[in-house]
């Protein structure tokens, strides 16, 4: 289980125009927004990610980066980069399964054909939504056994806008007996 206010896993894929993304070399003021997706099997995702898209700016507004990161591969992120418009967003690809695991996300297994026509790959992580703040430790985090009920980026957005206001600390931080 990831920890707030310690370091993450390491985190380093191709994307799709940005060349390699290398979660200990972003060089923001706030931090990154991870969104982890299911792949391009999910209509849910592909919904998801639009709304990533149009939040792009709002993020980089508040000094926090943005990437949507799936175990697909190349061609693949590429479909739905295009399907959803992405013009802002950046797509990471090729994400390990044992990667994934670090950072706590559930894997499942292929169902076959989704309800629009594409192909689960026989192994693929469920969503997670995380921010982590330059230092590479984690201030947010979200995961989900199923595509269903996701954070909204606009609540995430206005999270942030409180969190700078009064230099709000993660939670969740104490590990000792309870």
């Amino acid at each position: 289980m990831l920890i707030p206010r310690q370091k993450t896993p390491d985190l380093s894929v191709e994307t799709l125009s940005n060349g390699i993304f290398d979660l200990s070399k972003e060089a923001t003021e706030r931090g990154t927004i991870i969104c982890f997706y299911r792949g391009l099997h999910c209509p849910i995702c592909a919904n998801y990610l639009t709304e990533l898209e149009k939040r792009v700016d709002d993020f980089a507004e508040r000094g926090a980066s943005t990437i949507a990161i799936s175990s697909d591969g190349l061609d693949r992120t590429q479909a739905m980069a295009d399907k959803i418009s992405a013009e802002k967003l950046r797509f990471g690809y090729g994400l390990s399964l044992e990667v994934a695991r670090a950072w706590g996300l559930y894997i499942s297994t292929s169902r076959g054909k989704t309800s629009i026509g594409i192909e689960e790959p026989a192994l693929f992580s469920e969503p997670g939504l995380f921010m982590v703040t330059p230092q590479q430790t984690l201030y947010y985090g979200s995961v989900q056994t199923m595509p269903f009920v996701r954070p909204h980026f606009s609540e995430l957005v206005g999270a942030l806008d409180f969190a700078i206001k009064a230099d709000y600390p993660a939670r969740g931080e104490y590990t000792g007996a309870v």
